[in-house]
């Protein structure tokens, strides 16, 4: 199966699984916003065969990179970093997972950044969705304090509302494996 073979599955996938559409009434976002439509990214990107799909995508976007691990702002990332990472290891280039905590631990070490990870490491930050771009933004300044070198932001979803532009105030490169305009077009297509 190629890439284009692997974005048409995941695409269908979505659909399925993750995508829901109501005019009345909408569905409010993370971001306070309202929204006709809404990704439930969490169905696909814990499922056996999305997960082997969004891995193998991923791993091929950052096949030229020197990144040598991937992470985000638990729980959207994590499934996705973790994909990336099996998938890596069958592939013969190891790409380590690490995990943005929401919020940070007031015991033990109390680190914001969990994962074998160390100062100076050049990372991806992985999302499920963007829309604002808040939560990402959120997963590269806790793993810039760590010391982690961010080198681009891997997106599953990007909504295209502005999130992309917030976080490359950031960042020098952001990527999506899908946008909300592929997925709509095969939506309203009948997929």
């Amino acid at each position: 199966m190629d890439n284009r073979d692997r974005k048409e599955r995941l695409i269908e996938i979505i659909l399925e699984r993750s995508f829901k559409y109501s005019d009345n009434p909408p569905f409010t976002l993370v971001s306070g916003l309202k929204s006709n439509y809404y990704f439930n990214c969490k169905p696909t990107t814990l499922d056996p065969e999305g997960m082997n799909l969004i891995g193998s995508l991923v791993f091929e976007m950052l096949a030229d990179s020197g990144v040598t691990a991937a992470g985000g702002l638990t729980l959207g990332a994590d499934p996705i970093a973790n994909a990336l990472s099996v998938i890596s290891f069958q592939q013969g280039r190891p790409i380590k997972s690490f995990i943005v905590r929401k919020d940070v631990k007031d015991h033990g070490i109390k680190n914001a950044v969990e994962g074998n990870v160390k100062p100076g490491e050049k990372v991806a930050i992985i999302d499920d969705v963007i829309t604002t771009g808040g939560s990402t933004i959120t997963a590269i300044e806790r793993a810039r304090e760590a010391g982690l070198v961010i080198d681009r932001v891997i997106v599953l979803i990007d909504r295209e509302e502005g999130g992309r532009a917030n976080i490359l105030v950031h960042v020098p490169r952001v990527d999506a494996v899908l946008t909300r305009t592929e997925i709509m077009s095969r939506y309203r297509g009948g997929a």
